[in-house]
C-alpha cells in the first residue's frame, strides 16, 4: 500500500507553538504507524513563507521577507528534528520545485477554462498606499460578529472570507480606514465542482464528522469562486497573460505544496518517475493532518484544484482535522505570551515527554486544554510510573538477579496467556490508529504496561528464583519480550525512548516492524540499563519557563 502522509504548512512569521505541535506530531504518529506496518510510505510538508503574515512580520523587524523566512525556516526544521518529525521531505514554499510546479499547474488549470480574470474594487491604504490583501485587514466577521477577523478568513467561526465582505475594516499595519479602489484579479471557478464535491465528501466515508459537516454546509450555502492572485510583492510570479505584477495567493499555493514536495523529494532521489506512483494511481491513499480552522482548504478547495488539472491526482482520502488546543483555558497568544513555544519546550523536558502528553490530550472531537497540572500528572502517573516502573523493574531484576542476561526455557500457560492478552491490546491498538484515534492508541500502550505490572507483581519472580527457577525463567522471558513488543509500539509515539529502551534491553538496530513485534526472543544480553522517564514538578517547569523568557535563552523569547 502506498500513503501519502502530510501535514499543513505551517506559517514561520514566528517560531510554532504546542498548537501547531499537534498536528505535525499527529502526522509523524500516522506516518510511523504506517512505515512499521511495512506500508510504503512519503510523508512531507514545508514552511510557508508567502503571504501577507510574512509581510507583516518582515515589515515589523524591518527586514526582507526573504531574510525572516531563510532564518526562520532553518529554526523551524531543526525544531522538527528535535522532536523526532520524520518527514522524508520537509521543504518550503520558495523552492524552485515547487514555485515552477505552482506556475505550471495554474497555466494547465487556465488553459482548462476553470480560471477568468475580472476588474474587482478591493481595500486600498491610503496611508500606506498598498492594496490590502488576506490579513493585511482586520475586521468584523458577518457571519459570526467575530471582531478581529482577517481578510481571508474568520478565526473563530472559521468562514472563508474576501477582504471586503469584513465590517468595519481597517489596516493591519496602520489601524487607518481603507478605501475601494479598482484592480483586476485571475479568479478560480469553484462553484463549477460544487456537485462534484458533493459526491465526493458524501461518498468518502473516511472524512471525520467535522470536515463533512462543514464541507457539505458550505456547499449548500452556495460556493463562490475564489481570487488566486494579490497585488503582494513576496510570492510566486502569476503565469497568466497580462498578470505582471501579480502574484498567487499564499493558500491557493500551498496546498500544492502537498504535490510539490513529493515530486522534489523523488527528483532529489533520482526516481523521478516515482512521482507519477504516487500521485496518479488511484491505489495511492493520501491523509492530512490539520486543525479544523483549515477544514475548507482541504475538503473543498484543495479536491476541487485537483480535479481542475485533469491530470488524475488522487483526491484526499482522509483529513484528519482536529479542534483547538487551549493553554490553561485560554487561545495561545504571541502577544500576551500565553502558551509554550516548541524552542521552550525543548529548553524544559525532552521531546518524548511533550510528545507522549500532546497525543494524550489531542482534541480529536472537541476542545482540549494544556494544564500544567494535568501534564505533571500524566507524566508521573502513568509515563513514569506505570509504563517506566515496568522497563526498570523488569530490566534491573534480570541484571541483578540473571547477570543481565535474559533466560532461555519454556513459557508457561499463565506467561502465554499474558502475552497473548497484550496482542490482543495490540490488535486494538493499530485498530485506533487506523481510524486516527491516536490518544486511544497511546493509552492502548499503557495498558500494555498496566497488563505486565499485574503479571509481574503476581508472579513474584524474587520468590520463585530461589524455590521455582523454570517459573521465574518463565516470568522474565514473557515480562522481557513484553517489553520488546512494547518498544515496536512505543516507537510510533516516543521514538527517542524506544530506541533507547531497545538498546537496554540489548538488540541491535531500532525497534522491530510490528508484524515482528511479538517474535520470542531469548538469551539477550542486556546493555546498560537506567530509568527511562522521571518525574517533573510542576513548579519548577515553570519557573524555568519564566527564567527562559526573561534571560532570552530561546529565539520565541526573543521575538
Amino acid at each position: 500500500m502506498r500513503w501519502i502522509v502530510a501535514s499543513a504548512w505551517p506559517y514561520i512569521n514566528a517560531v510554532p507553538h504546542l498548537g501547531t505541535l499537534i498536528q505535525v506530531l499527529s502526522s509523524d504518529v500516522y506516518a510511523r504507524y504506517r512505515r512499521k506496518k511495512g506500508d510504503s510510505v512519503i510523508f512531507v510538508s514545508g514552511s510557508d513563507e508567502h503571504g501577507t503574515p510574512i509581510e507583516i512580520e518582515a515589515i515589523k523587524r524591518g527586514v526582507s521577507p526573504r531574510e525572516l523566512t531563510d532564518r526562520m525556516h532553518s529554526y523551524v526544521s531543526d525544531l522538527f528534528r528535535r522532536f523526532g518529525i520524520s518527514y522524508d521531505n520537509y521543504t518550503r514554499t520558495e523552492s524552485q520545485t515547487h514555485i515552477r510546479f505552482v506556475q505550471d499547474f495554474y497555466l494547465k488549470v487556465y488553459e482548462n477554462g476553470h480560471i477568468f480574470e475580472k476588474e474587482t474594487e478591493q481595500l486600498y491604504c491610503p496611508n500606506d498606499k498598498m492594496f490590502l490583501p488576506d490579513r493585511f485587514v482586520v475586521g468584523t466577521c458577518p457571519y459570526c460578529g467575530y471582531e478581529r477577523a482577517h481578510g481571508d478568513q474568520c478565526d473563530r467561526c472559521g468562514r472563508l472570507l474576501n477582504p471586503t465582505d469584513l465590517i468595519n475594516p481597517r489596516c493591519a499595519i496602520c489601524g487607518a480606514e481603507p478605501v475601494l479602489k479598482r484592480t483586476k484579479h485571475w479568479f478560480f471557478d469553484l462553484p463549477k465542482f460544487s456537485e462534484d464535491l458533493r459526491r465526493y465528501i458524501e461518498e468518502n466515508e473516511q472524512l471525520p464528522d467535522n470536515a463533512r459537516s462543514m464541507s457539505l454546509s458550505m456547499i449548500e450555502d452556495g460556493l463562490k469562486p475564489r481570487s488566486i492572485t494579490r497585488d503582494n510583492r513576496w510570492g510566486i510570479p502569476a503565469p497568466f497573460p497580462g498578470a505582471e505584477g501579480k502574484t498567487i495567493y499564499v493558500w491557493m499555493e500551498a496546498v500544492l505544496g502537498y504535490v510539490s514536495a513529493v515530486k522534489e523529494y523523488f527528483e532529489r532521489m533520482g526516481r523521478p518517475e516515482e512521482f507519477e506512483r504516487f500521485w496518479r494511481d488511484p491505489e495511492t491513499k493520501s491523509i492530512y493532518f490539520i486543525g479544523k480552522d483549515n477544514i475548507p482548504f482541504h475538503t473543498l478547495i484543495f479536491p476541487a484544484l485537483l480535479m481542475s488539472s485533469e491530470e488524475g491526482y488522487v483526491l484526499p482520502y482522509n483529513v484528519a482535522s482536529t479542534e483547538f488546543l487551549l493553554y490553561e483555558g485560554e487561545k495561545f497568544s504571541k502577544r500576551e505570551r500565553r502558551g509554550i513555544w516548541l524552542d521552550e519546550a525543548l529548553a524544559l523536558l525532552p521531546a518524548d515527554y511533550w510528545r507522549f502528553y500532546m497525543v494524550y490530550i489531542r482534541p480529536e472531537t472537541k476542545d482540549a486544554n494544556f494544564s500544567w497540572d494535568d501534564m505533571a500528572a500524566k507524566v508521573n502517573d502513568e509515563l513514569n510510573d506505570t509504563l517506566g516502573n515496568l522497563v526498570h523493574r523488569v530490566l534491573s531484576f534480570i541484571k541483578s538477579r540473571y547477570g543481565g542476561r535474559v533466560p532461555s526455557g519454556k513459557l508457561d500457560e499463565e506467561s502465554r496467556q499474558m502475552l497473548e492478552e497484550a496482542r490482543k491490546i495490540a490488535s486494538g491498538i493499530e485498530e485506533d490508529l487506523e481510524r486516527v484515534r491516536l490518544k486511544d492508541a497511546l493509552k492502548g500502550l499503557l495498558e500494555m504496561a498496566r497488563l505486565g505490572n499485574r503479571f509481574f507483581n503476581s508472579r513474584e519472580p524474587w520468590r520463585d528464583i530461589k524455590e521455582n527457577r523454570a517459573r521465574a525463567n518463565s516470568t522474565v522471558l514473557a515480562s522481557y519480550n513484553l517489553l520488546r513488543a512494547m518498544a515496536c509500539y512505543m516507537h510510533i509515539f516516543m521514538p527517542f525512548s524506544a530506541e533507547k529502551l531497545w538498546r537496554m534491553m540489548g538488540l541491535p538496530g531500532e525497534p522491530s516492524p510490528l508484524p515482528e513485534a511479538f517474535d520470542l526472543i531469548t538469551g539477550t544480553e542486556l546493555g546498560d540499563v537506567e530509568p527511562l522517564f522521571h518525574k517533573v514538578d510542576k513548579e519548577e517547569l515553570k519557573k524555568r519557563l519564566r527564567e527562559i523568557r526573561e534571560r532570552g535563552e530561546v529565539l520565541s523569547a526573543r521575538e
